[in-house]
């Protein structure tokens, strides 16, 4: 688990660095404060997806959501912004690695369950965004597909708590945001890292 540990540590600021380099839109690294926040708390995710899961094939899958999970969610907290390449490459890491570990013996029924998850909770993000736009983004509409593809790949039952536990989450953060700040309006609290907390935490703790 400590190795495991000491891989997030190092992945961190290389995905930090690529993303410098290869998303301008997104800015130039983050200080030297957010480095080691998103380094330990990275760190922390690998650890403890490698106590959950072992020696289980689907471990690299869960570590890819930890080291872009955290990432994604430091851009929306900065930029209020989830760039479509990085939501997109956890969607096809997230599936490949899925993928991989099907061909390797895991039963197809755990892949198939998790495609539908992506596509439950992508349509089901995309109504309610038509419904309340200033309430969810566009980009919280694209993560739902990675989001909804690893927790319908855990269950159907994770499916269900972990997208609602997402908007548990957010309405939390915003009630603090707004009692902290009264001038500040919910639709200024980022909803990508409550969605991805919800998922790691289902991960976590319903298996």
């Amino acid at each position: 688990m400590a190795s495991i540990g000491l891989v997030g540590l190092i992945l961190s600021p290389l995905a930090e660095l690529l993303i410098a380099r290869l998303l301008p839109r997104v800015g130039p690294m983050p200080g030297m404060r957010a480095r080691i926040t998103t380094a330990a708390i990275t760190a922390a995710l690998c650890a403890a997806f490698a106590f959950q899961f072992g020696v289980d094939p689907e471990l690299p899958a869960f570590l890819l959501l930890a080291v872009l999970g955290v990432q994604l969610a430091r851009i929306d907290v900065s930029l209020h912004l989830l760039p479509n390449p990085l939501v997109l490459a956890l969607l096809a890491g997230g599936l490949l690695c899925l993928l991989a570990v099907t061909f390797g013996g895991q039963p197809w029924p755990d892949l198939l369950r998790g495609l539908a998850g992506a596509a439950i909770l992508f349509v089901t993000y995309l109504i309610l965004a038509l419904i309340s736009p200033a309430g969810l983004g566009m980009g919280d509409v694209k993560l739902a597909a990675p989001v909804g593809l690893y927790l319908g790949y855990l269950g159907w039952t994770q499916l269900l708590y972990g997208g609602l536990l997402g908007f548990v989450l957010n309405g939390v953060v915003t009630l603090l945001a707004v009692r902290r700040n009264r001038a500040e309006r919910p639709s200024e609290v980022a909803h990508g890292p409550s969605m991805l907390a919800a998922t790691a935490g289902v991960a976590l703790f319903m298996l």
